[in-house]
């Protein structure tokens, strides 16, 4: 079969995508996996849900062996009528990261594509896009979620752009789809700075709407975009709805506490502390790192050669071994950050081509993508520019709900690329005189090389060099002005890099003016240019050295003497290891069910009693949460497993509850409480005037589990009274219901974190089940949503072919 000459463009495109991303991520030809530190505590979060899958074929919605306990909308679940999980899969049928580099890679081709780019340039964007430093990093620091984000954005812009070009189907099937997409990648922090950047868009284009007098036009393709946005999240209801009711309870939701640890006021906040989102903060110097690599230094730890003289002071002091040694990973960023993995680099060539975009390109797209690139830089400083970013944090809604706001920089990530693809479509066209060209072309090189000295002259002005962590270099004598000395000299080294790239990249498109190249050579270097400069920094930091056999990153972990020991026990308790901390903590929980975890995002009640009790080792509480053994480490830094004899086991019954007024109180009697004897509950929360709970002991009484599983506890209870039990259990109302013998029963929270719940007397049957109504709610919408997208984006074709057709 002939294949058509429009075709083979994509099949060339489609080829080098796959190519490129097997090529820089070759050890996967081998079987071998990207060593992602998140992910791997990933794993042990996880351990817990996947068995289950496995045992029971179904899905949990909870998982028991983190936090003790806390719902897997967050962690790892699968949704009923997820279809776009389908086609995402197909789409992501590279091993991975290069799977996520492909996406990059595709959907920046399909935004080109929209912007009636030709393909060859549209290679070259989307190679410029996908081998982003940023867009790399991330993957050596397990943040699979947000490359998946980022890698579907362009493909929304795509298609919302085809609505603005008056294509309403295919921008209305496409944006639809591609909201899908984004939205299952399940990283909302990204999803919104892309909101930003739509927001941008849809303000510009509302402009020139009353400028030209197309406003009832403006208000169609409005719908038009609303309406595929909507069924595209509707597409994922269950997962949004799951978030939604998550969120509330989790640390990004409102906290009832208005004390802090050491008792003092604590800020009133609906959502995270605002140095807590700021800590990870660009600093305006800082910025210059986009197209300057190490202009701060580059990483955090970064390898110096022989020739350092960070090296040379080390050798003279202690010899070669040493110095090579120390050498291997030295603190070479000087910036305020607590850590990065390296520099957000977008690439000089690629950022000269943007300032050649500035003064080549004409209309509205220029104005959006330079409006929406200065706006994610400024979003990007945080804490540097308290003005703009309190005023976001206090009235725009959800932005405090994240953190990191330094990540904002993925609107420039996106943006920078397309401007300087589309610099070159204009600058490739013959509607645009050569004096024309030129004179944009010097002015290019005039102000993004000024830019460059302006940085490196503003840096050795007024920056000291001086780092966060250069107290460890102090001592040794001279170690300090050295690593300061190696700095200023990756800056020069590298300021200079730029000015080369640059000049290189303006000199063949000079040439090109005086018909000295060919436009597919100027094309092929251009092509070159932009992969030595974003490949060759990107190497520095992932690179086939971060690559393991596929059994290590499967099972990361090993088993300790103190993890077999305690795994002898097959009764249902929790472990605390604290010889790491266990707030960020994935690896017990791949072995037990334990009272840490790893995840940004934990129940809010939770993370407070770890601040207010456990981190302050209240006994009390860590027998409440069935703490049966302790991982501590001896003097030779070995673990140990330790038996705590004093744990309150699965289920208790209790002499007395006393009744508190607030959070605060609630919070506060934890302090003293004997768990054993006693609960505390806010009485809030109380819907009858009288106490519900029961004052009679009764010495007699028992109650114990006797089966569990993630989703169903099971206990028996005997009294001869009417007795109130607590469960060392996390209370989550919206999901986890009570049946005392088949029946519905109410259950309380109490101790700030668990359940409680008032046993009649007699023999009987308790059972927890975790049903979270969100999941079938949800469940329906989502189906609805995908038959919608597709019946009206065929039901619109039809018509307007049934309606040209009659012309």
């Amino acid at each position: 079969m002939k294949i058509s000459n429009k075709v083979i463009p994509y099949i060339i495109a489609i080829a080098v995508f796959a190519l490129a991303s097997i090529i820089y991520f070759h050890p996967v030809l081998k079987g071998q996996k990207l060593h992602q530190s998140d992910i791997t505590q990933f794993r042990g979060m996880v351990k817990d849900i996947n068995d289950f899958r496995t045992e029971k074929n179904a899905e949990p919605y909870w998982t028991a062996s983190s936090f003790s306990g806390m719902p897997a909308y967050q962690v790892s679940a699968y949704y009923p009528n997820d279809f776009v999980r389908l086609l995402d899969r197909s789409l992501r049928f590279l091993p991975r990261p290069a799977d996520y580099t492909f996406l990059y890679f595709l959907s920046f081709f399909v935004l080109m594509l929209a912007l009636k780019v030709d393909w060859r340039l549209a290679i070259l964007g989307s190679l410029a896009f996908g081998f982003s430093t940023y867009l790399i990093i991330i993957f050596g620091a397990g943040h699979n979620a947000k490359a998946h984000a980022i890698a579907y954005m362009p493909l929304v812009v795509a298609g919302i752009l085809w609505v603005f070009q008056k294509r309403y189907i295919l921008g209305f099937l496409v944006t639809g789809v591609a909201m899908a997409l984004e939205i299952y990648t399940n990283h909302p922090q990204m999803t919104y700075y892309l909101g930003f950047c739509l927001l941008i868009l849809g303000i510009v284009e509302f402009i020139n709407a009353i400028k030209e007098k197309q406003t009832t036009v403006f208000i169609k393709q409005s719908i038009v975009i609303l309406a595929a946005v909507v069924l595209g999240i509707g597409a994922n209801s269950s997962r949004l709805m799951a978030m939604k009711e998550y969120a509330d309870k989790s640390t990004r939701g409102k906290s009832e506490l208005t004390i802090n640890v050491d008792g003092s006021k604590k800020e009133a906040t609906k959502g995270l502390d605002k140095a807590y989102i700021t800590e990870y903060s660009y600093a305006k110097l800082e910025t210059f790192n986009l197209f300057i690599p190490r202009f701060m230094g580059g990483g955090t730890i970064e390898k110096l050669g022989e020739d350092s003289n960070f090296y040379k002071t080390i050798e003279a002091a202690a010899g070669k071994k040493v110095a090579k040694d120390y050498a291997s990973q030295v603190l070479t960023y000087w910036g305020d950050q607590a850590i990065i993995e390296a520099p957000a680099y977008i690439g000089a060539v690629i950022f000269f081509l943007f300032f050649l975009g500035i003064f080549l390109v004409k209309g509205r797209l220029k104005q959006w993508l330079v409006a929406a690139t200065v706006f994610s830089v400024l979003m990007s400083w945080g804490r540097n520019f308290e003005v703009l970013t309190n005023f976001f944090i206090d009235y725009f809604p959800l932005y405090n709900k994240f953190r990191a706001v330094s990540s904002i920089q993925v609107i420039a990530e996106l943006c920078v690329p397309i401007l300087g693809v589309l610099a070159l479509k204009e600058f490739f066209s013959s509607s645009i005189s050569s004096k024309e060209k030129q004179e944009a072309l010097k002015k290019a090189v005039y102000v993004f090389g000024g830019l460059i000295v302006v940085g490196f002259l503003l840096a050795h002005g007024y920056a000291t060099f001086e780092g966060i962590r250069d107290a460890q270099y102090s001592q040794l004598p001279g170690l300090t002005d050295a690593i300061i000395a190696d700095r200023k000299s990756m800056l020069l080294v590298d300021s200079l890099r730029s000015i080369v790239l640059m000049l290189l990249s303006a000199g063949v498109l000079y040439m090109l003016l005086k018909d000295k190249l060919k436009q597919n050579i100027t094309i092929i270097a251009l092509t070159v240019f932009v992969l030595f400069d974003l490949i060759s920094v990107n190497k520095k930091y992932v690179n086939e050295d971060d690559f393991k056999s596929s059994r290590k990153i499967d099972k990361p972990f090993t088993a300790s003497k103190a993890d077999k020991i305690i795994l002898q026990d097959k009764t249902h308790f929790r472990v605390g290891n604290f010889t790491v901390n266990p707030i960020n903590d994935g690896s017990t929980s791949y072995f037990h069910n334990s009272i840490g975890g790893y995840h940004a995002a934990k129940l809010g009640r939770y993370q407070e009693l770890f601040d207010f009790q456990i981190a302050k080792n209240n006994m009390q509480v860590l027998n409440m949460l069935n703490t049966k053994y302790f991982i501590i480490g001896n003097d030779k830094g070995e673990k140990q497993a330790q038996l705590n004899p004093d744990a309150n086991g699965n289920a208790w019954f209790v002499e007395n509850v006393k009744v508190v007024n607030s959070a605060n109180e609630e919070m506060q009697a934890l302090d003293s409480l004997n768990t054993k004897k006693e609960a505390v509950y806010q009485k809030e929360f109380l819907k009858q005037k009288q106490s519900l709970f029961p004052t009679e002991k009764d010495s007699t009484a028992v109650i114990k589990l006797v089966n569990n599983n993630l989703t169903s506890l099971v206990y028996q209870s005997k009294t001869t009274k009417k007795q109130f039990a607590v469960f060392s259990e996390i209370y989550y109302k919206d999901g986890w219901n009570a049946y005392v013998d088949g029946k519905l029963t109410p259950h309380y929270r109490v101790n700030y974190v668990l359940r409680g719940m008032v046993i009649p007397a007699g023999n009987h049957e308790i059972e927890f089940k975790f049903e979270p109504k969100v999941i079938q709610q949800g469940k329906f919408i989502s189906l609805s949503s995908y038959a919608l997208l597709i019946l009206i984006s065929l039901g619109w074709f039809f018509y307007d072919k049934k309606k040209r057709n009659e012309l």
